[in-house]
């Protein structure tokens, strides 16, 4: 089993650690509540602010997705993280 993690783009709520928090916090919660074993996200390779949040909330860098999203007209890389229930 596992699930997916998606976080908004409301730019002022940015740089004060509310999305990191919760994305701990609903780690934290489906370990403990669900029999999820593993949790993934990906973002842009470029987007080194998302990607300290998922470190931050125990997440781990597995690799890159080669020209994996199509956006504003060419293709982009994303890096996949993921945090399995060994790990927390």
């Amino acid at each position: 089993r596992g699930g997916g993690v998606r976080r908004g783009r409301d730019r002022s709520a940015r740089g004060h650690g509310l999305g990191t928090e919760a994305q701990w916090l609903l780690v934290r919660y489906l370990f403990a509540e669900t029999s999820v074993q593993r949790i993934q996200a990906v973002t842009d390779v470029s987007n080194r602010s998302e990607q300290r949040a998922l470190e931050k909330a125990g997440f781990i860098a597995e690799g890159v997705l080669r020209s994996a999203q199509h956006r504003r007209g060419s293709y982009h890389d994303l890096v996949i993280y993921a945090v399995v229930r060994e790990d927390h």
